[in-house]
């Protein structure tokens, strides 16, 4: 490790870009192949992912057979042709984001690099490796992580044109990669938004201030959304084509959803993650971006004094605060939003504090906090051997043996603890990326696969197929796309967008057709989580099959129909043909 320091303290360029790509490939790395796709959103998006490849159908993506139009595909299609090349869908799914983040950390290098110096592009990247929200979003399979990437890439071609240009290649490219945010998650316009800072600059310009060259602004400027409306239209072209040549309504309601529910409806009005205006101000930003806001507060004049001094940090930081405010407009909420920010937020606060000597309550507090969480990781290990009752109930929806929990936090918390006292005269963020990387290290090994069991389904389907048979059918009432993905038998479901009420009555249908089949067709059983309100079917006879995602599953047969049942408004269908084959492929 010692060397390593040796080599990110170097001024040369190469050195400290290899050594840089290193970490971070290391640090992304960690964990693939070792876990299974986790809630809330990775089974969604490896569910879909799988479908494509398995049914061939990439245009329209699917889980279990139903349209899926909450995102527009291209998410799905990186983890899909993963999967289509190395055929291991396990090891598959963490490489497109894993391959986003790599890339995300190096631009920022670069970037920093060509606008101020070597140890500034270091630095830069370095605190976007040790905020937590960047490493748990490259390091998961949820979509923001990829956007952020493309969102980058966008500031990226827009500084080099109008900072460091002009350069028109970056211009258009930047435009380009915008189009591909957008068939991403739709907000991959966000570039946009640092125009205006950027022509409030050149307007100075113009009034006298030099501070960016004017080449950059000629008319061949106009034709930037060219390059980003040609993009979306790879997807959107033969996406509208196929609607209209099937016109059917399954795929007529996807476009409207995708186009237009999912985009302007979902940000003016949001019907869930609803969240007040100051939510990421208050509630995401002060941990989940840990340590900028303590760094700025430590160097608060210094900040003020580099925006004055340097447009480019200007620039960036009004990009940052853009950003912040358009997600904060909109009623509907999550941390990730506005993780696109990031980046560009490390890349202004390490030019700000280029020089700078650490704040000593600055350094005693970020050592402070670090040496009492390794203190909580050891307390929590003992009280998880100890099968502490409160620790115990918490986590009983989970597993009823904390031993495994225990030993890991055990472990984490000393390892933790012992890399603070050998690094006690270091500087704290030092202290700080060293705990990081051998709590990742630890986590993503020992903890992914001790973890696996609790965070999926697997083994209640399991134990489901075991009870019904191989070659039996299983409908699904009131799921997530987990109970699909991990299904061992072929998997009824009637539509994940209807009313349970709807779901129930075409489930009996779907049973009551089963029945009239004939002996020699395949049992038809009905999986519900217990609790759930039905009118046709009698959940007393269900028989438990174990406990998933804080719920107990019932198992319900033919005996316990209601004798009839009320018709369903719509006859809602769709089969998936043994989906979790991929665990033993």
């Amino acid at each position: 490790m010692t060397a390593l320091f040796r080599l990110f303290a170097d001024d040369d360029k190469k050195r400290v870009f290899w050594a840089l790509f290193s970490l971070t490939l290391l640090v992304m790395l960690i964990g693939i192949g070792m876990r299974s796709p986790w809630p809330a959103d990775e089974p969604r998006f490896v569910e879909v992912a799988r479908e494509m490849v398995m049914g061939g159908e990439w245009l329209f993506p699917t889980r279990g057979g139903e349209f899926y139009p909450d995102k527009p595909p291209v998410f799905m299609w990186a983890i899909a042709a993963v999967y289509w090349l190395i055929g291991d869908l396990k090891l598959a799914f963490l490489i497109p984001n894993a391959l986003c983040g790599l890339l995300t950390v190096m631009l920022v290098y670069d970037l920093g690099c060509r606008l101020w110096s070597v140890r500034v592009g270091r630095n830069a990247a370095l605190l976007l490796l040790l905020v937590p929200q960047f490493l748990m979003q490259a390091k998961n399979a949820q979509i923001d992580a990829m956007v952020a990437c493309w969102i980058t890439l966008g500031c990226y071609g827009l500084v080099r044109h109008f900072v460091l240009g002009p350069h028109w290649r970056w211009f258009f490219a930047s435009w380009a990669f915008m189009g591909l945010g957008v068939i991403t998650k739709g907000v991959g316009f966000l570039p946009l938004l640092m125009l205006l800072p950027l022509a409030w600059y050149r307007w100075q310009m113009v009034t006298g201030r030099a501070l960016l060259p004017h080449q950059a602004w000629r008319w061949r400027v106009a034709l930037g959304p060219l390059a980003m409306l040609g993009v979306i239209a790879l997807w959107l072209v033969p996406m509208l084509l196929a609607v209209w040549l099937d016109a059917t309504p399954e795929h007529q309601a996807y476009m409207n959803n995708i186009l237009f529910k999912q985009t302007g409806e979902r940000y003016v009005n949001a019907w869930h993650h609803i969240k007040p205006w100051y939510f990421f101000i208050f509630s995401v930003i002060p941990w989940l971006w840990f340590p900028l806001p303590l760094l700025a507060i430590a160097h608060g004049k210094r900040v003020i004094e580099r925006i004055k001094q340097d447009p480019v940090i200007a620039i960036l930081l009004l990009w940052v605060l853009l950003v912040v405010v358009f997600f904060s407009l909109s009623p509907g909420k999550r941390n990730v939003y506005i993780l696109p920010a990031l980046p560009m937020a490390c890349l202004a606060m390490a030019a700000i504090i280029d020089g700078e000597q650490p704040r000593r309550w600055f350094e005693g507090l970020v050592k402070g906090v670090l040496w009492v969480l390794g203190a909580v990781l050891l307390l929590a290990g003992v009280l998880a051997l100890m099968h502490h009752p409160k620790l115990a109930a918490r986590l009983a929806d989970y597993t009823d043996d904390l031993t495994g929990i225990g030993m890991m936090l055990l472990a984490l918390g000393g390892v933790w603890l012992a890399c603070l006292w050998w690094l006690r005269k270091q500087v704290s963020l030092l202290n700080a990326g060293a705990v990081t990387l051998v709590g990742w290290l630890l986590v993503g090994t020992w903890g992914y696969m001790l973890l696996d069991s609790m965070r999926t389904p697997q083994q209640l389907m399991q134990h489901t197929a075991e009870t019904i048979g191989e070659d039996a059918e299983l409908g699904l009432i009131k799921f997530k796309e987990q109970f699909i993905l991990f299904s061992p038998v072929s998997v009824t479901h009637f539509s994940y967008l209807a009313s349970v009420e709807e779901q129930e009555r075409n489930a009996w249908a779907w049973m009551n057709e089963g029945m009239t089949e004939g002996a020699s067709a395949p049992k038809r059983y009905l999986l519900v989580p217990e609790g759930t309100t039905l009118s046709c079917f009698d959940m007393s006879r269900g028989r438990s099959m174990g406990i998933a995602h804080r719920d107990n599953w019932l198992l319900l047969d033919d005996q316990a129909m209601a004798a009839s049942c009320d018709a369903p408004k719509r006859v809602y269908r769709y089969h998936t043909d043994h989906p979790g084959h991929w665990l033993t492929d």
